[in-house]
């Protein structure tokens, strides 16, 4: 029986692929539902690496009319900004934010999104861990 304390690295590169698309495949990964060992109540052992993040595409009208909202706290500090405006400025950020709404709210979701790690562009340091890799480059 294999080791389940192993820890796999998934690297997937997001040039090309539909933000939403691409956020329900991670959350696959980071939540263990592509193994047969899978329980809801267990961390996985993926680490999920993006690369190219500040390529991903969006379907429709929507990097012109979905609006991303903010809030300080603070009396009057609720800020918002297109999502073409977001992926240029920040698309890790987007990214990780469209991952997290798809996991379950409950005490693992921090554990799970610490495993994610994005990258804008196609280097990363993770190439050690990816000795044991699991490539998926669709």
């Amino acid at each position: 029986m294999e080791n389940e304390n192993t820890e796999n690295w998934i690297e997937i590169n997001a040039k090309g692929r539909t933000l939403g698309r691409l956020a329900t495949e991670i959350s696959v990964y980071l939540l263990g539902k592509n193994k047969p060992t899978y329980s809801p109540d267990k961390l996985s052992s993926n680490f999920v690496i993006i690369t190219n993040a500040s390529e991903i595409h969006v379907t429709g009208s929507k990097l012109d009319n979905k609006e991303i909202y903010t809030h300080s706290g603070f009396i009057g500090g609720l800020k918002r900004e297109t999502l073409g405006n977001a992926i240029k400025s920040n698309p890790s950020k987007v990214l990780r934010k469209s991952v997290k709404g798809m996991l379950p709210k409950n005490k693992l979701s921090e554990k799970l999104i610490h495993r994610l790690k994005i990258y804008a562009g196609a280097k990363h340091p993770h190439s050690s861990q990816l000795s044991n890799r699991s490539s998926n480059d669709n």
